[in-house]
């Protein structure tokens, strides 16, 4: 077999190449992989086959995604009007992307919108042509990959393939796709409805994004028909929403999910991982007291989308993480700082079963810290003698619907305290709100004393 930069290959020997290439990627050896495509790099330049055979080794995954994309653009700068290679190349751009991520930010690489650009002047000067349908197609993956930079590029592709062959169920699922992923839910339940009236067989991507949209859109007949033909044992239930008895996941929180962003401010901003109480496959409460500030916390209704970005193990159990696609509905909770002393790990958060609703005491932190025990006593006395003693101190926030009165929450709280005797905790805000502003003076002080030591 030539091997070296002007080799011109065989079919037979291209095939073969791309085969063990495909087989070492899947067998998770990219780097062997990334070695034995060689000869199809050097040939590609001058072997369309060769270039085709590179664009099947990334769109298999056959590659680490930055090399697939570096890969990318020697082919796109190699063909400037070869209408299957350029297509081709745009489809596999979701290959180079970790879509089930689906609210990371607009890629960097220039792949992109290199990709956007050639396709772009093909398809217009292939207008009308048979080739265009593909170039479209390529054109609106493209597009689409590049978070909201190009939306409008991607919906006007998207909508002009419908146009040319509306009679193919996959086009319209890919407009719903779109409409999803951009929090235009009512528009997908009707891309996601006609993709599934003309598939002659039940396609699951289909349901599951129909279910999706549905639910997004506040259509309950519509997702619970979806979910109990997928066997689902569920019923309408809170928010005039399906829900049905499903265990705890995680999701991925944004600030910015890609649904409610622009081409100005595409980015997630802070993102944060917390459990939701699922209510459904595709939305839930959030069930963790958050440390950030995203727009979206305990309490609030989100949903997410349907494949998982990756899972966390608890001892037996592999948890799914799912991305957030959009929130739902905001329930506006109460949110109290605090501070505080015990014995036992869990102790002072396990009085949230003590209180009123879904409050909760959410500890964010559980470590042991040697105190000093004078200024444990009093924060005002000097530090020059330091005795010594355990405390374990926690930080975190307690969390209450806006209908539990802050002085009711305080009492609750404070309830629980005195019946343990073991523990403290301090919550100045908390009492500010209560209307004990004595009191928050001196919980003030010693939340400080316990948060800065």
């Amino acid at each position: 077999m030539l091997n070296g930069p002007s080799a011109v290959l065989s079919s037979e020997e291209i095939g073969a190449i791309a085969r063990d290439v495909v087989a070492e990627g899947q067998a998770g050896r990219k780097q062997a992989a990334s070695q034995k495509m060689q000869p199809l790099r050097w040939a590609q330049r001058h072997q369309a086959e060769a270039a085709r055979a590179l664009l099947w080794i990334v769109d298999e995954r056959s590659l680490a995604r930055e090399e697939a994309a570096d890969l990318l653009s020697e082919i796109a700068d190699a063909y400037d009007d070869d209408t299957a290679i350029l297509s081709g190349l745009g489809l596999c751009l979701e290959a180079v992307r970790d879509i089930d991520d689906l609210n990371a930010a607009a890629p960097v690489h220039p792949i992109f919108q290199t990709a956007v650009e050639k396709l772009d002047r093909l398809a217009r000067l292939n207008e009308g042509k048979a080739e265009q349908e593909e170039i479209l197609r390529g054109l609106a993956t493209a597009a689409r990959m590049m978070a909201r930079q190009r939306d409008t590029i991607a919906e006007d592709s998207l909508r002009k393939v419908i146009e040319i062959n509306p009679r193919k169920s996959a086009h319209h699922y890919n407009l719903g796709l779109f409409y999803k992923t951009r929090g235009r839910f009512a528009e997908g339940v009707t891309a996601n409805r006609a993709a599934a009236s003309l598939s002659q067989e039940v396609v699951d991507s289909y349901e599951w994004n129909l279910g999706i949209c549905a639910t997004g859109a506040g259509d309950a007949e519509t997702a619970l028909d979806v979910w109990k033909r997928m066997g689902q044992k569920i019923e309408l239930g809170r928010f005039g929403l399906p829900e049905g008895g499903y265990s705890g996941c995680k999701v991925k929180l944004a600030k910015r999910p890609l649904a409610e962003r622009t081409a100005d401010l595409d980015d997630p901003g802070e993102e944060e991982t917390a459990w939701i109480e699922r209510l459904s496959p595709c939305h839930g409460i959030i069930r963790s007291v958050l440390y950030h500030n995203l727009g979206v916390n305990y309490g609030d209704v989100v949903l997410m989308d349907g494949a998982p970005i990756t899972h966390h193990t608890y001892g037996d159990q592999q948890i799914p993480v799912f991305p957030h696609l959009a929130t739902l509905l905001c329930r506006n909770y109460q949110f109290f700082a605090f501070a505080g002393t015990q014995e036992a790990a869990r102790q002072l958060a396990d009085m949230s079963e003590e209180l009123d609703g879904d409050a909760v005491i959410y500890s964010h932190s559980e470590n042991f810290k040697i105190m000093c025990a004078n200024c444990w006593r009093n924060p005002d006395i000097d530090h020059a003698d330091h005795e010594t003693m355990e405390k374990h101190v926690v930080t975190g926030r307690i969390a209450a619907s806006p209908d539990i009165a802050p002085a009711r929450l305080l009492d609750l709280i404070d309830k629980g305290i005195e019946k343990r005797g073991t523990c403290q905790l301090y919550a100045p805000d908390l009492c500010a709100a209560a209307g004990q502003l004595e009191r928050e003076r001196i919980d003030r002080r010693r939340f400080d004393l316990l948060t800065n030591n």
